[in-house]
């Protein structure tokens, strides 16, 4: 297999797992996607070869790392808020699940809410939206439009998911520091000296 050369000089082996980590690298560059914008909506993207494939290769393989394994990073250190309200015995909160990122929180429900989310961890997106919106979203109770289905098979309560949601939503908030912290290094790179291609 070909060799890249490593900044000390020394051949460096390319394996497939090395290949597949540096253009998992290179397609969360936040300088690529913003160059090649429409191209990435219209086409399939193309991988140029980045000078220094190690670090790439490295960066990719720990945004897999949290991206896969996200269900086993440590939670970060969000405040949860209770504000308890009146309700009839055996009732639950009415779930709200909406994120507000200028105050830096998530209403989970009535009574429930997240604080001490840094703006930063907005700013990683799966698509057109936040990984902390896409938590929430997925949360949130949705009557089915077959009327069979919601008679018999609408079972789902917020209520009965509500710890681990707050649990998972700790981890993604970790997993979108963690990314945005390697996508500003990559943005960081001074790429002056880079062959145009």
């Amino acid at each position: 297999m070909a060799r890249s050369p490593s900044p000390e000089g020394e051949g460096l082996k390319v394996s497939k797992d090395a290949i597949f980590a540096y253009c998992y690298a290179v397609l969360h560059d936040p300088v690529y996607r913003e160059t090649y914008a429409l191209n990435l909506k219209r086409e399939f993207p193309r991988i140029p070869f980045y000078p220094d494939f190690a670090q790439w290769a490295a960066w990719g393989e720990a945004l897999m790392a949290m991206h896969i394994g996200y269900e086993a990073v440590e939670p970060w250190p969000v405040e949860r808020i209770e504000t308890p309200g009146k309700r009839a015995e055996g009732t639950h909160p009415k779930p709200v699940l909406k994120s507000h990122p200028e105050k830096g929180c998530a209403v989970v429900d009535a009574d429930t809410q997240i604080t001490g989310i840094p703006a930063q961890a907005w700013t990683y997106r799966l698509g057109n939206r936040s990984a902390i919106d896409w938590v929430l979203d997925q949360h949130k109770e949705k009557k089915p439009k077959d009327p069979t289905i919601a008679a018999k098979f609408n079972t789902y309560r917020f209520a009965d998911y509500k710890e681990r949601m707050i649990e998972l939503l700790a981890r993604v908030v970790r997993v979108s520091m963690d990314t945005v912290a390697i996508t500003e290094a990559m943005k960081a790179l001074d790429r002056s000296e880079w062959d145009a291609g």
